[in-house]
């Protein structure tokens, strides 16, 4: 059972940035393409940004040129740096493989963007 941790959330002011990190237990991650996610107070999870095993990105239209996804395979691990901040960015923030079934969520990250 993999497990996904991920940190790096917190209170930014707009403009600013976050890097959060997305842990998976064991050395399968290096073998997934990964994508984040993120929900907002009362609305569904959404996609944001996807990293291919070859390292190729692909990112949703409102975050293009500020958020970069990125992974360290030697550590297990999947990051997004999160540039320019909006207040709308506010969410709970997860990571997952691309491919279903999906691993077990993990409990997110609070990303919280003060206007």
């Amino acid at each position: 059972q993999v497990q996904l941790v991920e940190s790096g959330g917190g209170l930014v002011q707009a403009g600013g940035s976050l890097r959060l990190s997305c842990a998976a237990s064991g050395s399968i991650l290096s073998l997934n393409a990964m994508d984040w996610y993120r929900q907002a107070p009362g609305k569904q999870r959404e996609w944001v940004a996807r990293i291919w095993t070859g390292g190729n990105t692909d990112y949703r239209d409102s975050v293009k040129g500020r958020f970069t996804i990125s992974r360290d395979n030697t550590r297990n691990t999947v990051y997004l740096q999160m540039n320019s901040l909006k207040p709308e960015d506010t969410a709970v923030y997860y990571c997952n493989r691309v491919v279903s079934p999906k691993w077990s969520w993990g409990q997110g990250t609070q990303v919280t963007v003060s206007s």
